[in-house]
């Protein structure tokens, strides 16, 4: 009886294992032999105890499935966004003629601000009339197209949300490991929140995908990358966005590229800029350093007539927050200025020499002159010149504006618009002086956004473009720039 009695504890610790040199098979007789001799009562609570240990025992298994990449994607899924929309693409019809066709588009983006700020590819987006935008708990809205970077192909786009959206969380880019896991999510042929895995493959690519665009520093993947991925995450094991996606190689089995997430943040941060940049402005001049791979948010410069330096605010100040929002990267300063209204006071907590301290610092109304209203506007600075060189050929235009200056990777800049230049028309308007621009620009066809046509003088050549302005005078533009 002591020998039967003590037999179900080693079935549930062993698992019907041998125990001291029993065969297994005597071992399962014995247990039938004992459960069979067991009054009802008894074995009823044995088998129910014993049910209860397979329950624990099932849960060991699920566990184990948990896996680092399981983990990473749960933590970075609710900061996915999925993008369509509908847009027009050339094609030739003949040898002398181009027609558009309507194609439905899809992308993928990254929540940049909980306010609905989000980071994209810019030709996901790019001549889409309609960015409807669907969440990862399925919800979906209309998302605004405000500033884009056509160099480096990145945009920003904004929603309307009355919750706060969960902010993709950002790894570093100067620690990547060839050989390192990695995983994409993104709206896959349509499929939203697709999760694909694979390795960093190589680092530094240079990729050329047209005449006009070229990618440099990029992480090369086997991930697999399809259409509708653009814009999307490439997520390490920590779940934190080392990269964006933006490119696979037609006609190859696992080469695809991601722009590094350092890369891509400070242009987010550039683009952030161009939307805050006819607001406010905070006379600080910050910059984004990296120590142990860490991102360090510092101060590069302040200007001696603002309230900054009047607080004494210092380059070599090192911001951790603004109004108790953390600050690592300048995008997280230019993103603390966005609701910033003139003579807010901003409480600015940073390090200096190892020393905490706390300053505060107002923003004021930027300063817009004569010249500036079109600088911020169109990235051009004009001057007005007579007669200049055109007039046997186009004798009834006796003035007109010459690009002096083009602001580099501006909506000018990309549409082609070159030193030299001889700007004669804008939305139907001659342009003879500064203030003729000025009136256009506040037109309200032009001014809410709608495209108007310019037409320029480029030695010989008479060239024309359409341009169109957000409400925040970023320039976005239709088409390059034709004859």
């Amino acid at each position: 009886m002591r020998f039967i009695d003590s037999l179900p504890k080693l079935l549930v610790v062993r698992r019907l294992h041998a125990v001291r040199g029993f065969p297994l098979i005597m071992i399962l007789s014995a247990y039938l032999a004992y459960a069979g001799s067991m009054p009802t009562a008894i074995a009823n609570e044995f088998f129910r105890d014993n049910a209860n240990t397979h329950e624990f025992e099932s849960e060991e298994p699920r566990s184990n499935r948990e896996t680092p990449l399981v983990k990473a994607i749960a933590k970075a899924r609710p900061s996915v966004v999925n993008l369509r929309g509908k847009k027009l693409v050339s094609q030739t019809a003949n040898r002398d003629a181009k027609t558009s066709r309507q194609v439905n588009g899809m992308g993928t983006g990254i929540v940049l601000d909980p306010r609905g700020y989000i980071l994209t590819n810019h030709h996901v987006v790019e001549n889409v009339n309609r960015i409807e935008v669907t969440l990862a708990d399925g919800t979906t809205t209309v998302g605004t197209l405000l500033a884009v970077d056509r160099a480096t192909d990145l945009a920003i786009i904004k929603i309307n949300t009355n919750r706060e959206l969960t902010v993709m969380p950002l790894g570093s880019s100067t620690d990547l490991m060839l050989g390192e896991s990695v995983a994409a999510i993104g709206n896959a042929y349509g499929y939203e929140h697709t999760v694909t895995r694979g390795i960093i493959s190589e680092l530094g690519r240079t990729v050329q995908v047209s005449d006009e665009q070229v990618y440099y520093n990029l992480i090369q993947t086997d991930a697999a990358i399809n259409p509708g991925n653009s814009g999307g995450p490439l997520l390490n094991m920590d779940g934190d966005m080392i990269g964006i996606n933006v490119a696979m190689r037609v006609g190859a089995q696992g080469i695809a590229f991601a722009i590094p997430v350092n890369d891509a943040i400070e242009v987010a941060a550039d683009l952030m800029r161009k939307i805050n940049q006819n607001k406010l402005d905070s006379g600080v001049k910050v910059k984004t350093i990296y120590r142990n791979h860490k991102p360090i948010l510092e101060v590069e410069a302040v200007d001696p007539e603002s309230s900054a330096a009047q607080s004494g605010l210092k380059p070599g100040d090192q911001i951790s927050a603004i109004n108790s929002m953390p600050c690592f990267r300048r995008v997280d300063f230019e993103r603390c200025l966005i609701d910033c209204r003139e003579g807010e006071t901003l409480n600015v907590e940073l390090c200096r020499n190892s020393t905490p301290l706390q300053f505060a610092l107002s923003a004021k109304p930027v300063k817009v002159g004569e010249g500036d209203i079109v600088w911020s506007a169109l990235g051009i600075k004009l001057r007005r010149v007579e007669r200049p060189g055109y007039e046997r050929l186009h004798p009834e235009y006796r003035y007109g504006l010459q690009v002096d200056e083009v602001r580099a990777n501006s909506q000018a800049d990309s549409e082609g618009i070159r030193l030299g230049d001889i700007i004669v028309i804008m939305d139907r308007f001659q342009t003879e002086s500064i203030e003729n621009v000025q009136y256009i620009l506040n037109q309200p066809n032009v001014a809410n956004g709608n495209p108007f046509e310019f037409y320029i003088f480029r030695g010989s050549e008479s060239l024309k473009g359409t341009l169109r302005m957000s409400t925040h005078a970023e320039l976005i533009s239709d088409r390059v720039l034709r004859r």
